[in-house]
């Protein structure tokens, strides 16, 4: 019934006012809007990326958001590495790791995570 239907992701956050700065200034995402409302709706892609106020928040430690970076990781890496942003490491998966850019067989990831610790994941797919 939904494998037509286009999904977007949904990010719950402490500070909307600090994820506003995050999203839009840090990772460039265009503000659907003027931004006033109770709901953050950003452009990525063809797609939304949806942030809203949540009391209690407690991040998960899976990926909340993923996008497709193409050939564009090592440059995006480099780009966040610059706005101040710590890329997260996972020796664990058995990948090389270069400058926080996990690579294995064609294959490139990053992970981060924003102000409130949502994990954020950008890969060559």
């Amino acid at each position: 019934m939904l494998k037509h239907k286009t999904s977007s992701a949904i990010v719950a956050v402490s500070d909307l006012a600090r994820a506003r700065d995050f999203y839009e200034g840090t990772l460039g995402l265009q503000l659907d809007g003027d931004g006033s409302g109770e709901v953050l709706t950003f452009r990525t892609g063809d797609t939304w990326l949806v942030v809203y106020p949540s009391k209690g928040l407690r991040p998960g430690t899976g990926n909340a958001v993923v996008w497709s970076g193409g050939d564009d990781v090592a440059a995006i890496a480099e780009d966040l590495r610059g706005k101040g942003l710590r890329l997260e490491e996972y020796p664990d998966m058995g990948m090389r790791i270069e400058d926080g850019v996990h690579l294995d067989d064609g294959f490139a990831a990053i992970w981060f995570k924003d102000p409130d610790g949502n994990v954020l994941h950008v890969n060559s797919l």
